[in-house]
């Protein structure tokens, strides 16, 4: 036995993920940590764990189980009162049990050899590490205390008296019941380690795991300022990180995309023995400023992939992670304080493809972070106090500031939930995942705007921004299971615009993305004028003050843009990695760019924007050179910084060959050079020209996407903003199927690929059914048709003799 170690205590380094009945779940994962990974410069702070046999010896030297089981007999766990008398009762008999000498003074001596290696001010984190806790089936986190910056022997050991009472907290009970776990065959063992002054600096969440889509090859990362509880409870919106597995381990260090949080409170230690907590607000510069670097966020990334990994290679299979981090004010360096299994995103069945689509709502009360992908109605029931809870109704929607674990009881029977505050790590967010149960956090006005008894639906499966409907909902559910669909010969892609839903689009049977709209990135995300950001001098006063608040955490208005678009354009292509994400350069509308911010000061107004300054001719025009060298810029980062190489890039709206030699040559110059890298640089075939001169184009393009709405249009000679000449707007027509056969014989003819992106196949079957036929390489899709259509489509194959494919 190590020098320090006794009967009841075991230092981290004596322990690891195998001694889960000896101490616990947390404390076996943090002695799996120190001895297995600190050699890969993961930093887990030393520390000890009084074993869950200590707990039984203690409540044995004072002989209270019989008085503990007696306060369980005859409980009933849906009363909610009863459950709260009854655990108080099972705390105060486990608090008031004395710790045997023997184990007093081997606490002691643990402690000694921790101050002596980290020196007299040490203070300590003392916290519960149950034995049937962080489970790969269950996750016990929250369920027990911990107390935080704990100074001095007597201030120790009283708040280990505490932990071993907190195995019998209310949610604890409620829990336990609910998994079926017996209540006197769990134990609680106790760790002290020391303490991360994150009080001092930052801390927070990591999943190795999309926590909303199930999407594995991310590591999501949440910060705020202070201790990490506030993260967890949903009492602060904390800044976001995601980081690409597959790049970051090709050694491409970049953040895929981040979120800013408004971060308003930092929890902070009070004075005192046992440390007690206190929020205090943050100021306007911290909340405008992220809580830990671009290269902290990496570093972080790094060791939740290493963790990752290590667990994975223990489990034989691979194992999502749950990790705390907490970022030392004093020494400046970053600690991993608790690694778990993640378990709910990687237990839900990726084959099984359940689609939520929303037909008619009412009016929208308020938006929030989404999570997960349901809708639920219900009355509303606001809750301000944990006093309140015994009125919940079981079925109701739960409207609460935010909410905390001893919430539990009432969570379990909501239909959803609504909170003011909290991010997508928080508790209400955890726990509602874990209920299979829709919940929108952060909406910062929800116990303001809705009022008890308000008939409300509560979406989630419109994108990562949840929305609360006042009144009914009429939506539809698909479920698929992707494990029996083949794959059709054709291939078939998706059109995606809107980055927060490409995670969970990525799982619907695909090979990859033949439309990605840059339009959508810089309408909804950037907002500004790509002019406007490199010439904010030409603006009026107004304008320029808004684009300098936009842009105001950039070096640049420019970087602001580059960034922006860059991490939008990654976030599908890193979904949907390693398949091909064929990205669309910027197509607005004269009319449409003028509607973004500055955006009045360079256009022009046009009869007919359809067929005016949009596409190709903008790209080494003076009106818009410098705009254009912004959006080769963004795709520049993505390939070349962030790794993405299956992003190509396509051209829209490119009327004659010259013009196209232009465009290459362009970007050429600004170092997107077809061909590099295995750079394929494709053009829309939507004009006549572009049909009639396939050949040429060949010589100058890898592939052509047919655009069949603007084909349709130039081809009949419909404006299809026109709402008098509509109805003549056909794609089914005999001359558009004519200018569609003659692109695809085209493309075959030269060897290119030939895709098309365009409405038709969406909307129309037949026109599937005869790019089919045509033997068109791609089809690219709306998601909500992709299923349908695939099937049709493997039908129509077998009828042509030909073969599909099996999924994987």
């Amino acid at each position: 036995m190590n020098a320090g170690s006794g009967r009841f205590i075991r230092f981290f380094s004596e322990i690891g993920i195998e001694d889960v009945p000896l101490v616990g779940g947390k404390n076996a994962s943090l002695g799996e940590m120190y001895r297995e990974l600190t050699d890969k410069d993961i930093l887990v702070p030393n520390g000890f764990a009084i074993t869950a046999e200590a707990y039984r010896y203690a409540l044995d030297s004072a002989g209270v189980w019989p008085g503990l089981k007696q306060a369980f007999e005859g409980l009933n766990p849906a009363d909610v009162d009863d459950l709260a008398t009854r655990a108080a009762q099972a705390r105060e008999i486990v608090y008031g049990a004395a710790l045997p000498p023997d184990l007093e003074a081997e606490i002691r001596r643990a402690l000694a050899r921790l101050t002596e290696e980290y020196g007299a001010a040490l203070t300590v984190a003392v916290r519960s590490s149950a034995t049937a806790e962080d489970l790969p089936t269950a996750s016990f986190a929250g369920q027990h205390d911990t107390y935080l910056n704990v100074y001095g022997d007597a201030a120790v050991l009283d708040a280990v008296r505490h932990c071993f009472a907190s195995l019998f907290t209310d949610r604890a009970i409620r829990y336990r019941i609910d998994n079926g776990f017996d209540h006197f065959k769990v134990f609680n063992s106790v760790g002290v380690m020391k303490m991360a002054r994150s009080d001092l600096a930052a801390s927070g969440v990591i999943f190795t795991i999309d926590t909303e889509s199930g999407f594995e090859d991310v590591v999501f990362i949440t910060g705020a300022y202070g201790l990490g509880e506030n993260v967890v409870q949903g009492a602060v919106d904390p800044d976001e990180f995601y980081v690409f597995k597959p790049t970051y381990k090709q050694g491409k260090r970049a953040v895929l995309k981040r979120a800013l949080g408004p971060k308003k409170i930092r929890m902070i230690f009070s004075k005192g023995g046992r440390a007690t907590t206190r929020n205090i607000p943050t100021d306007r510069k911290e909340r405008e400023r992220f809580c830990i670097s671009d290269e902290e966020a990496l570093t972080l990334a790094g060791h939740a992939i290493t963790i990752e990994d290590h667990y994975s290679a223990k489990a034989g299979a691979r194992r999502p992670m749950d990790i705390e981090w907490a970022k030392d004010g004093v020494d400046g360096r970053l600690y991993i304080v608790q690694a778990r299994p993640e378990t709910v995103a990687s237990r839900r069945d990726r084959n099984i493809a359940e689609t939520y689509r929303v037909a008619r709502h009412g009016a929208l009360k308020l938006e929030g972070r989404a999570v997960g992908a349901k809708i639920a109605v219900g009355k509303a029931r606001v809750i301000e106090r944990a006093n309140e809870l015994s009125s919940f109704i079981p079925g109701e929607i739960l409207v609460a500031d935010t909410t905390s674990p001893d919430w539990g009881t009432v969570m379990k029977s909501a239909a959803g939930i609504v909170t003011n505050r909290g991010g997508r790590t928080c508790h209400a967010a955890i726990v509602a995942r874990e209920l299979g149960i829709p919940a929108i956090v952060g909406t910062d006005a929800a116990t303001r705007v809705i009022r008890t008894g308000d008939v409300i639906a509560v979406s989630c499966a419109e994108g990562d921004v949840g929305k609360v409907y006042e009144g009914e909902i009429d939506f539809e559910i698909e479920r698929t299971d992707l494990s029996t669909l083949t794959k059709p010969k054709t291939h078939i892609m998706m059109n995606v615009g809107n980055p927060d839903s490409a995670f969970g689009l990525a799982a619907l049977p695909n090979d990859g993305v033949g439309l990605a709209r840059m339009e959508f990135i810089i309408a909804e995300s950037i907002k500004a004028h790509p002019m406007a950001l490199v010439h904010p001098e030409r603006l009026d006063a107004r304008e320029r003050e808004e684009i300098a608040r936009l842009t105001a955490h950039y070096a640049s208005p420019a970087e602001f843009f580059v960034q922006r678009l860059s991490e939008g354009v990654a976030t599908i292509a890193a979904a949907f990695y390693p398949k091909p994400v064929i990205v669309r350069m910027s197509d607005f509308k004269t009319n449409e760019y003028a509607s973004l911010l500055g955006g009045g000061v360079f256009e022009t107004s046009e009869a007919n924007p359809m067929i005016g300054f949009r596409g190709a001719s903008r790209y080494a025009h003076p009106a818009y050179r410098e705009g254009f060298a912004l959006e080769c810029a963004a795709m520049k980062r993505v390939r070349d910084e962030m790794g993405l190489t299956n992003v190509k890039l396509m051209i829209p709206f490119c009327r004659r060959v010259e013009e196209g030699e232009k465009v290459l040559a362009l970007m050429h110059e600004l170092g997107l050079e077809r061909g590099k890298d295995g750079l394929d640089i494709y053009v829309m075939c939507e004009i006549p020209n572009n049909v009639m001169l396939i050949d040429e184009f060949s010589k100058h393009f890898d592939g052509f996407s047919i655009g069949s709405n603007d084909l349709t249009q130039l081809t009949l000679g419909v404006d299809r903003d026109s709402e008098i000449v509509a109805f003549d707007f056909d794609e089914r027509d005999a001359g558009v199927k004519a200018m569609i056969r003659l692109a695809v014989e085209g493309a075959q003819r030269n060897g290119r690929h030939s895709g098309i992106c365009g409405q038709a196949p969406s909307d129309y079957p037949e026109i599937a059914e005869f790019l089919v036929r045509l033997g068109i390489d791609s089809i690219s899709l709306n998601p909500d048709t992709v299923l349908a259509t695939t099937r049709r489509i493997v039908e129509l194959e077998k009828e042509l003799g030909r073969e599909g494919r099996s999924e994987g």
